[in-house]
């Protein structure tokens, strides 16, 4: 099975090292890895051609083969460093991965395993941006809350007291409900044409937003992976 004819390649991006938790894409939530949550949700969409990780660290890749993901290949070092750029990355791995399978994917979606709350239909819908309506990339995003927005976030000025951030505008919107919508990225999938980030190298600029409206933990901090769990664990139990 294919989406509207096009071969699909994704990749779970899964390095060794991490700052802000010890082998971060090894932590559980809900008993299961994260590098694990990729996999388990990867392998319900059967118009995937492929699925890999692309990682540097052999404990991450046979915790990928474990869930139903490819290993076709070891990332370079570096590629897995903290200053390597998730295009290098991703573009690397496409390359590697038509090598290792003997053709060319049309489209390619990345699929980052700190976002453990993904549904199918989240992946889906993305992909579907690219395949069905002729977009060159798709991104999942989150509505940003408003205390978090530009209009209300503050820093000190030159004399080390609190002002807005943008300024005298900020005074004028007391109420959220004055606030213009902000999105910021979830780590759900992106979705992106072959032409778009193999020849274009672009990831973002043009893509189109895919709105995910429910609670979304992208992690980062310890105690996110609790967060995680516990919305994981209502939603199995709203799903029952």
């Amino acid at each position: 099975m294919s989406l509207n004819g096009y071969s699909i390649l994704a990749i779970v991006p899964a390095r060794g090292g991490s700052k802000s938790i010890l082998r971060k894409n090894l932590a559980k939530v809900c008993d299961v890895s994260l590098v694990g949550h990729a996999g388990q949700v990867l392998n319900q969409l059967d118009w995937i051609d492929a699925s890999i990780v692309s990682t540097d660290d052999n404990e991450i890749a046979e915790e990928g083969k474990k869930h139903g993901l490819d290993v076709p290949f070891m990332r370079p070092e570096h590629l897995a460093s903290d200053t390597a750029t998730s295009l290098d990355m991703w573009q690397h791995a496409w390359q590697e991965a038509e090598n290792y399978y003997g053709q060319q994917f049309d489209i390619s979606l990345l699929i980052e395993p700190t976002s453990p709350l993904r549904l199918p239909e989240d992946i889906e819908r993305a992909a579907a941006c690219v395949a069905e309506d002729g977009r060159v990339a798709a991104v999942t995003v989150s509505k940003t809350p408003a205390h978090f927005t530009p209009h209300k976030t503050l820093m000190h000025d030159s004399e080390g007291n609190i002002a807005y951030y943008i300024g005298s505008d900020g005074i004028k919107h007391h109420n959220r409900q004055s606030i213009p919508d902000y999105f910021h990225r979830n780590g759900i999938c992106y979705a992106v044409s072959r032409k778009y980030l193999m020849e274009d190298g672009l990831i973002l600029e043009g893509a189109h937003p895919v709105v995910i409206d429910r609670p979304i933990v992208n992690i980062d901090e310890e105690i996110e992976l609790d967060m995680a769990s516990w919305l994981m664990e209502r939603q199995k139990m709203e799903g029952e």
